[in-house]
């Protein structure tokens, strides 16, 4: 698929999201007689136009945009990855969208491309991911990181910042900020908003003035646990500056998890419902539950319930059976982990609880089982080890 699919998907108007996830990215089967989408495997293309191939090449290394015609060679673009692209761009209203290996390479991509032009400094609201937390704070890529409030964040700008970086709802506290009115107080700097926990089924921060909608794909969009990879939604100009540093580094996607992806997105919206509705019932049994001191459940909804106990949040992780005590999130199946001692236990002590992430706080990822059998699975976790015996 080449540079033109930009364009082809541009004039192909807006439909509703649940259709948008059946249909985008696959719009041209039907006229080459196939229903499922093709996984294409190649790493090189055959070109016995060599002159043309090498303008194409220098195109691409001015502007990062896709070349036209045939593929290249697999750092350069897949045809499969391309697809999920497209369809991921059009659930998140954004002109394109570049894929990564990972979440974490897409980020580092993101300010790659900042750093490139000298802006170097980023600011950050925490709690963030805390793989995400730590990248920043440990200056692995040469960044020098603020952290603030939403408030905070106009007076942290400097004339070298190059990115403001949320997530909302938050991992692991699910806080939530008002995209629309922090885009206003980054002004001219960039607003990536990282929507893993949200999905666009439930927002699109483009719509509310973000420049850059970072995905961990592993999850959500996935949503069967089994694929790695990152996106990142935005304008074109800021993706051929990702395409250029996807080339360079080489953190593409493999094929077969960009075809695992579209597939994924197709049932997306159904997911994201379905599991929300599992959570939200689940949330209001917690938080009238004695043996939980609170509960954090966003207000936009979704599938992310956080909720801190009386007793041994460890001891909660050992009792569980049907729920799966695992790190990640957005799978069918329903996880559990405690934040501290996995996901952000890179971040330090004083950090993480000042962000909101205490020792008794646990992470439940709610899957697609059925909402009794989950609440059962809980409520004997809850107990305590004598009274879960039976020897009360």
């Amino acid at each position: 698929m080449d540079s033109a699919r930009t364009a082809t998907a541009s004039r192909t108007p807006l439909r509703a999201l649940a259709t948008e996830a059946v249909h985008a990215g696959r719009d041209d089967l039907a006229r080459q007689g196939l229903h499922a989408p093709p996984i294409d495997l190649s790493t090189t293309y055959p070109s016995y136009d060599s002159r043309g191939e090498a303008a194409r090449i220098d195109a691409f290394a001015a502007t990062g945009a896709e070349p036209d015609g045939p593929p290249v060679y697999g750092r350069l673009g897949n045809p499969t990855v391309a697809r999920f692209e497209t369809a991921l761009a059009r659930l998140e209203r954004t002109e394109a969208a570049v894929a990564f290996a990972s979440g974490m390479a897409a980020l580092t991509a993101v300010l790659l491309v900042r750093a490139s032009l000298g802006l170097r400094h980023v600011v950050a609201v925490r709690p963030l991911y805390g793989c995400s937390d730590h990248l920043l704070t440990a200056g692995l890529l040469g960044t020098e990181v603020t952290w603030t409030d939403p408030a905070g964040v106009a007076d942290a700008l400097r004339p070298d910042t190059g990115l403001v970086l949320v997530e909302s709802p938050a991992n692991p506290t699910l806080a939530e900020i008002d995209l629309r009115a922090l885009a206003h107080s980054c002004g001219s700097v960039p607003l990536l908003a990282d929507n893993t926990f949200a999905t666009p089924v439930l927002q699109r921060p483009a719509e509310h003035g973000a420049r850059l909608v970072l995905h961990s794909a592993t999850k959500y969009l996935g949503g069967h646990g089994d694929v790695m990879a990152g996106v990142v939604a935005c304008d074109e100009e800021f993706a051929g500056h990702l395409r250029q540093v996807r080339f360079a580094t080489g953190g593409v996607l493999h094929p077969l998890a960009g075809y695992l992806l579209l597939r994924g997105l197709a049932t997306l919206p159904v997911r994201v419902r379905a599991a929300s509705a599992n959570a939200a019932e689940l949330a209001g049994r917690l938080a009238a539950d004695p043996r939980v001191t609170r509960v954090h459940y966003p207000r936009i909804g979704g599938a992310m319930i956080a909720f801190e106990v009386d007793g041994d949040p460890h001891g909660v992780i050992e009792r569980v059976r049907l729920i799966t005590p695992a790190v990640s999130l957005g799978s069918v199946d329903t996880l559990i982990q405690h934040p501290a001692s996995i996901s952000h236990r890179i971040v330090g002590a004083e950090d993480r609880r000042g962000a909101g992430v205490s020792d008794r706080l646990l992470r439940l990822s709610v899957g697609l089982e059925d909402v009794e059998d989950l609440w059962t699975d809980l409520d004997t976790a809850l107990e305590s080890p004598v009274r879960a015996a039976g020897l009360y």
